[in-house]
């Protein structure tokens, strides 16, 4: 398993949990912790035994964006691992999942800041839980920068656009339930408990077809790029497949014979 100083990464049954570890700067973005994570989406897609993927933030918050200290020219933590983003210049934005995403499902559990950066990165998530007390934004425009994780392009397809575009252009914080009200999130549990109800979501995912699971996924994101009728033909391209496979079948028998399904993806 990966891992790096500020990314640790483990399992808990068939779900791949991965955990933002720079508690002492609300786990500001790091090299160290965008190569753990990029080396942990690859890991959870190659290992067919992962069925879901929980990603959170270790010591009471989420992500509180880039280390702006490093963008000011002071370093950054981590320069053994500069090597990688030599290697692939593209890496950071992978990490971010600004230019990858992750076959299985990835569920995020928030506890306090979960800001700039850190709300761009959760866009990126399919699933989304916070605690009461989390904080959302996207602060860049207070700072002169842009939000060039994805979120003025994601945002709007996944929230009203009034609702994008005032936290876009505002650079204000959004409460838990505010984020949840206009549809950022969809869960709010008491805090310190977003970890343990991603996991039981998870565990709900796990449950499942994987097949079915990864085919519904990779078709929702497909269709929101498509017209409506594009988006029903390549459901059915995707779809049918997954019926004549041995996890269709087991989960027929499984219904019929009133027992849990054993899925073996095939």
């Amino acid at each position: 398993m990966g891992g790096t100083e500020h990314l640790t990464v483990r399992r808990e049954g068939a779900t791949l949990v991965l955990t933002l570890n720079r508690p002492e700067a609300r786990n500001a973005l790091s090299i160290a912790m965008l190569v753990g994570l990029y080396d942990g989406w690859l890991e959870a897609d190659a290992d067919d035994s992962v069925r879901s993927i929980v990603f959170t933030g270790a010591g009471g918050s989420f992500c509180a964006g880039m280390d702006l200290k490093a963008l000011a020219g002071r370093g950054m933590a981590g320069e053994q691992h500069r090597d990688r983003l030599k290697a692939d210049p593209d890496l950071h934005w992978k990490a971010m999942l600004r230019h990858h995403r992750p076959r299985k499902p990835v569920i995020a559990a928030v506890e306090g800041y979960c800001v700039a950066g850190g709300t761009e990165m959760l866009q990126g998530t399919d699933i989304r839980v916070a605690g009461e007390s989390a904080t959302f934004g996207l602060f860049e425009v207070k700072r002169g920068l842009f939000p060039i994780g994805g979120s003025t392009v994601r945002l709007p397809r996944q929230i009203p656009r009034t609702h994008a575009l005032e936290m876009l252009l505002t650079g204000r914080s959004y409460s838990a339930r505010e984020a949840a009200a206009i549809g950022l999130i969809g869960h709010v549990v008491p805090d310190g408990t977003a970890l343990e109800r991603a996991l039981e979501i998870a565990e709900r995912v796990n449950a499942c077809g994987p097949l079915a699971v990864e085919a519904v996924k990779a078709s929702v994101y497909e269709a929101a790029d498509l017209t409506e009728p594009d988006g029903l033909a390549a459901e059915l391209a995707r779809g049918w497949p997954v019926f004549d496979t041995d996890d269709a079948k087991e989960g027929a028998r499984a219904f019929a014979e009133k027992r849990p399904a054993v899925y073996r993806r095939a």
